[in-house]
């Protein structure tokens, strides 16, 4: 795979600077314990220019778990909307991945982050294209477990929760699996490492309900348009027994966008290549982000609006 191509200027530490100057010490704390945050977000080539999906929610989102993690931050809401969309217009991007970071900085390696250690933002763009795949993909049931609620705070979006991702991602790579699907200490399903998970059985939509899974963005959408569709959607429990009687399964994220899936650990999921309830709602996603749904226009925010 070859390195990505980062936007031209990134916002790091109050400034708009070149890639190669934002810079952190190898001492950083967040560095050394996963004590930052961040949100990936979404930019999207639509009639009226590029425009941002959720960016309020998103924003809301990162402070919401800067706050788990004991952060006062040091630009306020209304700032990072602003920088946010001047670093897109500065990078002359029409469509592009955003990512929100918020860190502990430099000042000691205690555990505990002393009332000294600097907390730090940046903010970054690059295209990106399909993350996972336009056709089903295969995925596995994941060796590790997903984190427990008891041991962290599930729904923010902290860096050091990904560790659990990255163990989990190792174990298949190499392999044709494209993601590992996570289920709880009571064998419930969850979610994959970068993505919500969804089932289909019998015209109805079936996915996990919060409290072991992150509550994604993409999800909530996807959940408000299937019922505008007219489809029941049920936050409920999901055993993998379910998952193999479905007649769909698919996943849901900023990255992940929505992606089918095909088999689990490598048995057929319903009918392959037939997924015409995910299909439905890939096709709504695609027309609300890419500002062809009206009713849904209130989710843009557009760059170069004044």
């Amino acid at each position: 795979m070859s390195r990505q191509r980062d936007g031209q200027v990134i916002w790091h530490k109050g400034e708009f600077k070149n890639p190669e100057d934002a810079t952190v010490n190898v001492l950083t704390h967040s560095l050394h314990y996963g004590s930052a945050v961040f949100e990936g977000t979404r930019v999207y080539e639509t009639p009226k220019g590029p425009a941002v999906f959720r960016l309020d929610d998103h924003i809301n989102r990162l402070f919401y778990s800067a706050d788990s993690l004991g952060m006062d931050l040091p630009s306020n809401k209304s700032d990072i909307r602003d920088i946010t969309l001047d670093l897109v217009r500065r990078n002359g991007f029409q469509s592009c991945y955003l990512r929100h970071l918020a860190y502990y900085g430099y000042g000691n390696l205690r555990v505990m982050p002393a009332d000294d250690v600097p907390i730090e933002m940046a903010i970054a763009c690059w295209p990106w294209g399909t993350y996972l795949s336009d056709a089903p993909i295969d995925i596995n049931i994941s060796s590790y477990i997903r984190i427990h609620p008891k041991s962290t705070v599930c729904d923010a979006k902290i860096a050091g929760h990904y560790v659990n991702c990255i163990l989990s991602g190792l174990k298949i790579k190499g392999t044709h699996y494209k993601e590992s699907l996570f289920l709880d200490d009571d064998d419930n399903v969850c979610e994959v490492g970068s993505a919500n998970f969804f089932i289909v059985k019998d015209g109805k939509i079936y996915t996990p309900p919060l409290g072991t899974i992150l509550a994604g963005i993409t999800r909530n959408t996807l959940i408000e348009v299937a019922r505008k569709l007219g489809y029941e959607v049920f936050e409920q429990h999901i055993r993998v027994d379910d998952i193999l009687n479905a007649d769909e399964a698919f996943l849901s994220g900023t990255a992940a966008e929505v992606t089918f899936v095909g088999t689990i650990d490598d048995k057929q999921i319903g009918t392959p290549d037939q997924n015409p309830v995910a299909l439905k709602l890939r096709e709504a996603y695609m027309a609300i982000v890419e500002g062809h749904d009206p009713e849904f226009e209130h989710y843009l925010t557009y760059v170069n609006e004044e």
